[in-house]
């Protein structure tokens, strides 16, 4: 008797889904000095000064600037950061998250 001819064993991996990415925003105000906006820019989301800048100015003139995209977990993280730097030196510095579309 012969035995039956056995295919290698193959094991299905599901597939590894990337997770939702959001925006960071800076929302402009008219009290947050600008170099602090940069400084804060800086430091939170390890932006080079010139770039920084770029963004602190687009959100002067249009309202808003987005700053980076990550996961949910790590936009909200850095967002809080930011927002509550501005917090602790008296400054009304905002930073918040969207789905990017």
């Amino acid at each position: 008797m012969s035995n039956p001819l056995v295919g290698p064993d193959t094991k299905t991996r599901p597939k590894t889904k990337r997770p939702p990415m959001h925006k960071v925003i800076l929302l402009n105000d008219d009290y947050t000095p600008r170099e602090f906006v940069v400084v804060v820019l800086r430091s939170v989301f390890a932006i080079g000064e010139g770039k920084a800048n770029r963004i602190m100015l687009t959100a002067h003139e249009r309202g808003a600037c987005v700053v980076a995209v990550y996961a949910k977990d790590i936009a909200e993280t850095k967002a809080t950061e930011a927002t509550e730097a501005g917090r602790r030196a008296g400054h009304p510095l905002m930073f918040t998250t969207e789905p990017e579309e």
